[in-house]
């Protein structure tokens, strides 16, 4: 995917939900992985030519897995934002002490609650997060399977308690054109070091929506489709969708 496309799926999604007011200041979650980083990049892009002016401030959330964040610092700084690394020891909490056998809930829950803290400390009203059009549906789904509700996140999310809001930019971008984005511009992707990586509820959603996408054409886009349309909170446009 070339960074034209990026930027086209990024501006129709902060123009359907209206992610983008003048002067904002939006915290990018970088993880490392090839999500945030594109995330990263395509916000960039989009700060030279959007109409309403605004600041972003990458922020890596450390779990103290020991992960390497130089090469992605590197490229943070090559791009015009210096990355901010919050130092934390979720990973020895969740598996040494707490020895949580379903570790992803509780990890998301601190690891979010340490992104909001630094965004607020730096300044900043919003965040903006990596989340791609396949992670949307298969969180439908795990909702759906696993906790019998309608459900996936909003593209646009107030949290009072922080009073930040949270965006999702990349909510039109296939997963496979993220990595296709990747590695065409030779972005350095962080290895993710995390013990429970490839076997979790969402790899489990992952495989049986690639396998089911065999016999019903089109599955995920439909799916997509079917929740901009569904009336779940947050999910109805800012304008006609096309």
């Amino acid at each position: 995917m070339k960074l034209q496309k990026l930027l086209s799926y990024m501006r129709r999604a902060v123009d359907d939900y209206e992610m983008i007011e003048e002067n904002d200041k939006i915290a990018i979650g970088i993880s490392g992985g090839k999500d945030s980083l594109t995330l990263l990049t395509g916000m960039a892009g989009l700060q030279r030519f959007y109409p309403k002016k605004f600041e972003i401030v990458p922020i890596a959330v450390s779990l103290g897995f020991g992960s390497d964040y130089s090469e992605v610092s590197a490229y943070c700084e090559s791009i015009g934002h210096p990355l901010h690394i919050v130092e934390t020891q979720i990973g020895e909490i969740i598996f040494n002490e707490r020895k949580e056998t379903n570790p992803c809930s509780l990890c998301a829950k601190m690891r979010k609650g340490a992104l909001n803290d630094a965004a607020s400390a730096l300044g900043c009203n919003k965040i903006a997060l990596g989340h791609n059009k396949d992670d949307i549906v298969e969180t439908f789904y795990m909702s759906l399977f696993f906790e019998a509700r309608i459900y996936t996140f909003a593209p646009v999310t107030f949290l009072d308690r922080k009073e930040l809001y949270s965006i999702r930019p990349l909510m039109y971008v296939k997963e496979g054109e993220a990595w296709s984005f990747a590695a065409k511009n030779n972005i350095p992707v962080l290895k993710n070091l995390c013990p429970a990586d490839g076997n979790t509820k969402r790899e489990e959603i992952k495989q049986l929506i690639k396998d089911l996408s065999g016999t019903y054409d089109n599955l995920l886009g439909k799916t997509f489709s079917a929740i901009q349309r569904s009336g779940i909170r947050g999910w109805t446009p800012k304008r006609p969708l096309k």
